[in-house]
């Protein structure tokens, strides 16, 4: 198929955004949009998509390009002036979105044209928009349609302060160290790394933080146990008021959980939910939440018993080494040990071989094989900062989409690592077709010195995790933004294409393309890489269960969340007593900073990760038959699944790809519990 034009060929200026215009300018999109649209359903009688679904959408995705570097900044360069403006700006979108939702007329119109003749593509789009406008509240009474903008608005208010707090505490502590024998035991490079953090500021020795290239080399390496600790408690109490540090309290997210629950119980009762976890389920997969408790409880009937056993060999194995009982804070640094006596094999000793030029190198390698593209670096362009990169996709030698990768960690960046979309692909009424574009946002360690940034094989993982979702928003062939990439795609399917990826982290044949030692250029030696391989499991039971804690706690949260109860911590020490191997401290607060789902879009979904990690290990499973760059198998993954983005229901894409429905038994043995 071709097309007139390739438009929105340029991408946002970052450099340009003025936050002090940011609710001007929104103001007047959104004036304009609902003009056009009160005009839109005011010059037709008999609509037709056409009419008014196309210019719809033309509508709303100037909108959301207006505003995508502007929540992208707002995390990866969060400054007082932007987040102001941020949150000047989220009363306006929220009840710009509750009114379309809520808009009656537009429903009917949107029901009318569904009984048109439509190809299946436009069918899924009105689909899925008729079931929005229903769960936006479109059939309610005018009172309970104003008490439902008013939740909304508020919930999208908290999610964002949950966030800012979680980023505030985190940024507030920091621990300057002068004395090396202090920090015994640490890594060269977590070393340099810290001097690096104090020269920055100034200081002399070594600066510690929350960031997690910061904190995870101390949980793992270091031998003063009372820093450890130090280090632990302080993580595991920000944004609570369990925390001792100065000023902690101002951001305690606890009255932000309360009353986010609540809020949540009270917006699925008004539209006839029995539960906030009832509720979710209509946008996934899962049909109910006994499939999804089942799901979990049976995988942590496989799992419990032996990540019990895991741990006490763990605790075994400490007590050998130390006259001390072993606490949460030593977990991370026994493990290590172990790890180190079992396979001799450690993260650091992996983090020569796996530059970040060469992991680059090496996933663009694997990924233009299996799906036939070619992927080029853009050198000029406007940015946010100087760590960011942007690269172009082409295939056939036409341009398909483009994506920043922004990888290293840094003050007023928000933590972890994730995808997000800075344009949407679709084909406008004139045959305009916009370019997908990513966002693709990591926490790496900085480059040291004069030496690059050398990843552990972990974040190696996390980086094809986040391409593998970036794939999935880019590779789409959809021509509609609603069903467009991962627009339209249920929550607890979203993670198949990023699970999928990193499957390559763990195969040979991979291995060697994508890892090069940095000073000499030497492959990953076979003795590492048989060490790497038979160290896969370790604890990996103990990791199994620790996702299902996560996942239990937060299905049963909002499914059995009445108000006025607080049942946060009670529900949380009851399921870490069912499937718990590691329980922490009663200090610890680990739900005052799980953005997941008090911040993100994981709340009574969580259990998205393993729900997609059985869909993602048994479609690896064809490639383990059939070859890992075996090039029909990638091209049917490609055509199966990445390019069909929301159109059809994700079993069905399953099925198509994989020949049958799912099974857990990939998953069960990937992970080394059968």
């Amino acid at each position: 198929m071709s097309y007139s034009d390739i438009s929105n060929a340029d991408l946002p200026n970052f450099s340009s955004l003025d936050s002090a215009a940011i609710n001007s300018q929104l103001e007047q999109i959104l004036e304009y949009n609902n003009l056009q649209i009160n005009q839109l359903l005011a010059d037709n009688s008999c609509y037709n998509w056409d009419n008014l679904v196309a210019p719809l959408e033309q509508l709303n995705d100037t909108l959301a390009n207006f505003w995508s570097p502007i929540s992208h900044l707002n995390a990866v360069c969060n400054t007082d002036e932007l987040r102001v403006a941020y949150n000047q700006a989220l009363p306006k979108l929220s009840a710009y979105y509750t009114a379309l939702g809520q808009n009656h007329q537009l429903y009917q119109a949107y029901a009318q044209i569904q009984r048109t003749e439509l190809n299946s593509a436009q069918q899924k789009v009105l689909d899925n928009a008729l079931r929005d406008f229903k769960l936006s509240g479109v059939a309610l009474g005018e009172q309970q349609q104003q008490r439902f903008a008013q939740i909304k608005l508020r919930t999208s208010e908290l999610g964002t302060k949950f966030s800012e707090n979680v980023l505030d505490a985190t940024q507030a502590w920091q621990k300057n160290i002068t004395d090396l024998q202090q920090l015994a035991g640490m890594p060269e490079l977590a070393l340099a790394a810290a001097k690096q953090a104090a020269q920055a500021k100034e200081l002399p020795g070594y600066l510690l933080t929350l960031e997690f290239p910061s904190y995870l080399p101390v949980m793992t390496y270091c031998d003063n146990r009372a820093l450890r600790q130090e280090m632990y408690t302080a993580f595991a109490t920000r944004a609570s008021s369990a925390s001792d540090s100065s000023g902690q309290q101002q951001w305690d997210n606890s009255p932000i959980i309360d009353e986010l629950l609540a809020l949540r119980k009270e917006l699925a009762t008004i539209l006839g939910f029995d539960s906030y976890a009832h509720y979710s389920l209509a946008t996934k997969m899962a049909n109910s939440p006994d499939d999804v408790l089942g799901f979990l409880n049976d995988l942590a009937q496989h799992s419990v018993s032996r990540a019990r056993t895991e741990f006490a060999t763990l605790r075994q194995f400490a007590s050998a080494h130390s006259d001390q009982q072993l606490q949460a804070w030593d977990v991370g640094y026994y493990s290590e040990k172990l790890k180190q006596q079992q396979f001799s094999i450690s993260q650091e000793q992996l983090r020569p071989y796996f530059p970040m030029h060469k992991v680059l190198q090496g996933l663009f390698s694997i990924t233009s094989r299996l799906f036939k593209f070619q992927i080029t670096e853009i050198e000029q362009f406007d940015s946010w900062h100087s760590d960011v990169k942007l690269f172009q996709i082409s295939r056939d030698n036409t341009v398909i989409a483009r994506f920043y990768l922004d990888p290293y960690a840094r003050a007023n960046k928000r933590g972890g690592a994730w995808m997000d979309v800075c344009r949407t692909r679709r084909i406008d009424s004139q045959g305009k077709l916009q370019l997908p574009t990513a966002y693709l946002v990591c926490n790496f360690n900085a480059p040291v010195g004069n030496d690059p940034a050398l990843l552990t094989h972990s974040e190696l993982t996390t980086l094809f995790h986040e391409f593998g979702h970036g794939l999935h928003h880019m590779m789409t062939e959809m021509q509609y933004a609603d069903i467009s990439g991962i627009n339209g795609v249920p929550w607890d399917a979203v993670e198949l294409p990023s699970q999928f990826l990193e499957n390559w982290c763990w195969q040979p044949q991979a291995l060697a393309i994508i890892s090069s030692h940095f000073s000499s250029g030497d492959t990953l030696p076979a003795e590492l890489l048989d060490k790497l391989l038979e160290a896969r499991n370790f604890q990996s039971a103990m990791a199994m269960v620790r996702q299902l804690e996560f996942s239990l706690f937060d299905y049963r949260l909002h499914l059995e969340y009445q108000p006025g109860e607080s049942r946060v911590q009670p529900l949380l020490d009851e399921i870490r007593q069912q499937v718990a191997a590691v329980i922490p401290p009663a200090f610890n607060s680990f739900q005052n900073s799980f953005s997941h789902i008090f911040a993100g879009g994981y709340a009574a979904g969580y259990y998205s990760y393993k729900w997609a990690e059985v869909l993602s290990a048994d479609a690896f499973s064809l490639f383990e038959s059939k070859g890992i760059f075996h090039v029909e198998t990638g091209q049917l993954f490609l055509n199966s699944i990445l390019q069909k983005g929301g159109s059809e229901e994700p079993l069905k894409l399953f099925v198509d790809f994989r020949g049958r429905e799912p099974d857990t038994e990939a998953l069960l043995r990937h992970s080394g519990i059968l």
